[in-house]
């Protein structure tokens, strides 16, 4: 029987490092480490799935950061593994590097790079067209749902930002936070690499929903990783006039960091139940996906087709996430379409 432990003591164990990971090269070896987050709590013993894979079987997996504890639930819940022994065994390459590595690169299982499954937000534009170009064939499903959301300092009065105002700050139009409510002090706002999980929703969310401006950020506000920006944002300059973005379950449940909130949008505060209801105006899925080419029986297709279970949307929802129905695209279908 698995440990129960509850998702507090994992991060008491594991710690919160995960603002050290930096994004380097589209290779196996520029991974977060599973041990740099925390997992979710083990379910009740009486809900526990049967497990129906051995841990040699289980397919290696590859994604997004914010996905790394589904990931350790995912393989606990499959193989009847300890979630503390399933999170050390799971690295990530992340976001648009997982795509590329397995759309273009992992073709077989004697390949180097080797992952079979992939737990992952979607795929900047430009690694779309790099594996419509290459006429990559995986199959992909909806699994979950999560946020893009906007973190502030806790001292700032700013309460809530209309999805117009947040497009004209980031684009350059709003300057100052008096112009919004706040105190008259210049807006410092943070964004993240183009190569970002978290950049590629903010585009695709807001952004690309509006004229498509948006100011291009220097250096010094634009950090690598998801945990440097939330640093930055609690650090700059010890005030309160920073402004920045991530996915709501990385902040929520595995980069808190004290003095930073997040805002409220269009009225509505982030949380499990308002993008549940997509009554938060800014949501999207993240998803499964595994090569077209996948047999039937094979681990891979296995775990895959059981995320859509009740037992694995169940799995979903233990690791803290909100879990969606998703049927899958066709075999023939690529990451781009």
């Amino acid at each position: 029987m698995k440990e129960k432990i509850s998702r507090r003591s994992f991060l008491q164990v594991l710690g919160l490092g995960l603002g050290a990971a930096v994004l380097t090269a589209c290779t196996p070896g520029a991974a977060d480490s599973p041990a740099d987050s925390p997992a979710a709590s083990v379910p009740d013993p009486d809900t526990t799935p049967e497990p129906f894979l051995t841990v040699e079987e289980f397919p290696r997996l590859d994604g997004s950061t914010a996905c790394i504890p589904l990931m350790a639930q995912l393989k606990a819940d499959v193989t009847g593994m300890d979630l503390l022994e399933a999170q050390t065994g799971i690295t990530v390459s992340t976001t648009a590097y997982a795509w590329e590595n397995f759309g273009l690169w992992s073709r077989s299982a004697s390949d180097d790079y080797g992952a079979q499954l992939l737990i992952v937000y979607e795929a900047p534009e430009y690694v779309k067209e790099e594996l419509a170009e290459a006429d990559a064939k995986l199959e992909q499903k909806a699994i979950g749902r999560d946020a893009l959301v906007f973190i502030v300092n806790e001292s700032n009065p700013v309460q809530s930002l209309t999805q117009q105002q947040l497009r004209d700050i980031y684009a350059g139009r709003i300057t100052n936070w008096k112009e919004v409510g706040g105190a008259d002090a210049p807006i410092v706002a943070f964004q993240r690499g183009v190569d970002s999980g978290s950049q590629t929703l903010f585009k695709k969310l807001l952004i690309d929903k509006g004229d498509g401006q948006l100011m291009t950020a220097p250096t010094e506000l634009a950090p690598a990783d998801m945990g440097g920006l939330v640093d930055r944002i609690a650090e700059y300059n010890n005030s309160a006039n920073a402004i920045g973005f991530s996915v709501y379950y990385y902040i929520d449940q595995m980069y808190s960091k004290p003095g930073l909130r997040l805002l409220a949008v269009d009225g509505v505060t982030p949380g499990n139940d308002t993008i549940a209801s997509e009554s938060y105006p800014l949501c999207n899925e993240f998803y499964a996906v595994i090569h077209g080419n996948a047999a039937p029986d094979s681990p891979q297709r296995k775990v895959y087709d059981w995320l859509s279970t009740d037992e694995g949307r169940r799995c979903i929802e233990t690791a803290g996430y909100v879990s969606c129905g998703g049927a899958a695209t066709p075999p023939d279908t690529t990451a781009a379409s």
